[in-house]
């Protein structure tokens, strides 16, 4: 292979050989859409069956190899492996010299920026944290639902054109976030788009223990009304029981929910509290009425199957980072 000439940040990325460690939802998907403008996937990286068989239907003919290997035939490396195992991967490549100065080193978690790649930085590689604000399948219709797509991006100063570029040639749009800010960015799409997702899932259950026979159907337009207007107009798209101070409609949902659903109802008062709280502050909710509802629920803690001024525990969230929108993406 030929060696890799000395990349300029401030040119448009030459045509590049990419790379994949990690073949999850993100990796092959990001890659043949690097593949779509221009450039070449040459090898990939993969452990599970599920790995395997994804990278061969997104990456057809792009050998499967050890991660090392991954990096010694690629000039850019898409590093999508979960949050947890991404400082532990970067720090092992460093220290077995697997990384080459002048390479381009790509990680997807929303979580970190660039700091985690130090070890790869220190030994000559070129750092960007480049991640997708969107859920993946791990299909090809990843590739298409890219276009649009918005990126957090964290690079250095000397790298910032090169990253936009890359996310551009994707089909994204690229957002700049600062190292410091990335969790608090992560944290944000977490609420976002892992919590919506249990939130309709919960919804269609209850829906359909209610007795509907296309909870999905039903709720499509009110779900997607509602996301609208939400991204136009913010908290003033509130609507619903909560925020016109309905005190006795929430009661009888409390009631109803303890009786048929009680692993429910500690969401349900969370998210009533905090929607209490934004209606009141946006002057949606009224005062008097407010301290009614506050009373409910503050009293609907106290019922059974909860601790008195505590929510309930939740169980254990299957998006959290580590392929994740969360997904996202991660």
């Amino acid at each position: 292979m030929n060696p890799t000439p000395p990349f300029e940040a401030q040119d448009r990325p030459a045509r590049l050989t990419v790379g994949v460690v990690g073949a999850g939802r993100v990796g092959p998907a990001l890659a043949a859409a690097l593949q779509l403008a221009g450039h070449r996937p040459v090898a990939v990286s993969g452990v599970s069956d599920t790995s395997v068989r994804r990278a061969a239907e997104l990456l057809p003919d792009v050998p499967l190899v050890a991660p090392a290997e991954v990096l010694a035939r690629a000039d850019l490396v898409l590093l999508t492996v979960p949050d947890d195992a991404l400082a532990g991967l970067v720090s092992g490549l460093a220290e077995t010299g697997a990384v080459r100065p002048g390479q381009l080193l790509v990680h997807t978690s929303g979580r970190y920026g660039t700091g985690v790649l130090d070890p790869a930085t220190r030994a000559g590689a070129l750092p960007l944290a480049l991640h997708p604000a969107m859920t993946f399948t791990g299909t090809s219709v990843d590739v298409q639902r890219l276009a649009g797509c918005s990126f957090g991006v964290t690079s250095p100063d000397e790298l910032r054109m090169a990253a936009e570029a890359l996310v551009i040639e994707m089909g994204g749009e690229p957002e700049w976030i600062a190292e410091s800010a990335r969790p608090l960015y992560h944290a944000a799409l977490a609420i976002g788009a892992n919590h919506l997702v249990t939130l309709v899932a919960q919804s269609m259950e209850l829906l359909h223990d209610a007795g509907v026979q296309a909870p999905d159907r039903m709720l499509g337009p009110l779900l997607g009304a509602a996301l609208d207007n939400a991204l136009r107009s913010g908290d003033a798209a509130l609507t619903g029981p909560v925020a016109r101070g309905d005190a006795g409609t929430v009661a009888a949902h409390v009631t109803e929910l303890r009786r048929h659903a009680p692993q429910s109802v500690a969401g349900y008062l969370a998210m009533a509290r905090t929607t209490a709280d934004r209606a009141l502050a946006h002057g949606l909710l009224k005062p008097e009425l407010a301290e009614d509802l506050l009373e409910v629920l503050a009293d609907a803690d106290d019922g059974p199957g909860t601790t008195p001024g505590t929510p309930g525990t939740p169980g254990p969230d299957p998006d959290a980072p580590g392929h994740g929108p969360g997904g996202g993406g991660r």
